[in-house]
């Protein structure tokens, strides 16, 4: 059988939402293991930082599966997942949420139709950041917020290092044994390492109008929580 393709770093969509297509069965369980069952809380931290209120509406771009579309839900506002792997998003049916296909680059949404957004582990993924940043800014009402949940960079030395090791070692060793394309998860370390650190990504969100950037690290920085806001 010939070996799937692995996307470059150009980040080409259709070799990434194919590659996403590709892994989408068992996607979930691989980023438990990977994530040593943190990405649940890495999902509460992202809810609670968009602080969501009933009535309210919600883009989860990257949507995935839909666990985090789930996890937003409880807020009582009403998310709507947006991805561009239909793999991805046929996992996610069943789940009780409204989903959608749509790209980053070019969102299938109205000028200000959203309280808030945002993106988890997807931002990384896409081929033109600050495009993807600017369509995010449009589709959101004025006064609105974004979150953006990412790979960051360890703040100690010895969490940077230990951090490497695994993203070269430890990662594709787990997705040999449980993933549905272990070559994938080359092209995703890759993706994590290649990433700019928290400062350079809170300047790419202020360079596409984002205003009042913050942002907090979790888990000593391996990931981080960058939270923005509009003007009223």
């Amino acid at each position: 059988m010939q070996q799937a393709e692995r996307p470059s770093l150009e980040k080409e969509p259709t070799r990434v939402s194919a590659m996403f297509d590709r892994v989408a069965s068992r996607y979930d369980i691989t980023n438990t293991l990977l994530s040593f069952g943190m990405d649940a809380s890495w999902r509460r931290a992202t809810r609670r930082a968009l602080d969501l209120q009933p009535g309210e509406y919600c883009l989860d771009l990257a949507a995935g599966t839909a666990v985090s579309t789930v996890e937003l839900s409880r807020s009582g506002a009403t998310v709507i997942g947006c991805d561009f792997s239909l793999g991805m998003l046929k996992q996610g049916l069943g789940h009780g949420v409204p989903l959608t296909a749509g790209d980053a680059l070019a969102l299938p949404f109205r000028d200000n139709s959203f309280d808030a957004a945002t993106i988890s582990f997807g931002l990384r993924n896409v081929a033109d950041v600050p495009l993807a940043l600017s369509e995010l800014r449009r589709v959101t009402k004025p006064g609105g917020r974004l979150v953006v949940c990412e790979f960051s960079t360890p703040k100690l030395a010895p969490m940077r290092w230990g951090h490497r090791i695994y993203l070269r070692h430890g990662m594709p060793t787990v997705a040999r044994l449980v993933s549905s394309d272990n070559t994938a998860y080359g092209y995703l370390a890759d993706s994590i390492q290649d990433w700019p650190d928290q400062r350079a990504l809170a300047e790419k969100l202020a360079q596409a109008g984002w205003e009042d950037v913050q942002w907090r690290n979790l888990f000593g920085g391996v990931v981080a929580l960058h939270r923005a806001s509009l003007p009223k």
